[in-house]
């Protein structure tokens, strides 16, 4: 009976390990240096284009770059080959694809800004990621922040709506709660 108080202790710690996480991998660690020295020296993107306003002139819409005079690091599909199979965590939105019976999103694209969908411009290909989450998880906000957690695979994946230089078979999709951050 005297360990009885340290039980309460020993539950806790147990908890908090089975809820241990990844820590969070940067967007940017997905970028090889060469794309990532491209980006910081890229001159300002003018954002003043009818989507910017609300007005979508953009016949495909999506993901895909379509504006051919920006910078070539904003088409890079250039891969971290380090990464490849490391199991990681990675915060971000989705752009969802499929969902499930249910109304649960199955397979999506995280991107690291919400809306990416619809800026201008959007993402390069190595900063999209293709994530198949076959539990699903319901989506009632695309610009509610999510943690997806799993083994990052280079993997291009091109659809109509994007092209993404990787993918995650995630283990665990959830939302950002407060306390995350």
């Amino acid at each position: 009976m005297r360990f009885f108080p340290l039980f309460p202790l020993l539950l806790c710690s147990a908890l908090a390990f089975a809820r241990a996480e990844l820590p969070e991998t940067d967007w940017l660690e997905l970028m090889p240096p060469a794309d990532r020295k491209a980006l910081e020296q890229m001159p300002e993107i003018s954002h003043d284009t009818p989507e910017a306003n609300g007005t979508f002139t953009n016949k495909n819409g999506g993901l895909k770059q379509t504006d051919k005079k920006l910078p070539e690091v904003m088409y890079s599909a250039k891969t971290v080959k380090s990464l490849d199979g490391k199991k990681l965590r990675l915060g971000g939105y989705p752009v969802p694809l499929e969902t499930d019976a249910k109304g649960r999103a199955t397979l999506f694209f995280l991107v690291p800004y919400p809306g990416a969908c619809i800026h201008v411009p959007p993402p390069p290909p190595n900063q999209i990621v293709l994530v198949r989450y076959p539990k699903g998880i319901r989506l009632d906000d695309i610009y509610a922040p999510i943690w997806v957690e799993g083994p990052l695979k280079i993997e291009q994946v091109s659809n109509d709506l994007a092209d993404a230089a990787y993918a995650i078979d995630a283990g665990m999709v959830r939302l950002v709660e407060d306390a995350d951050l």
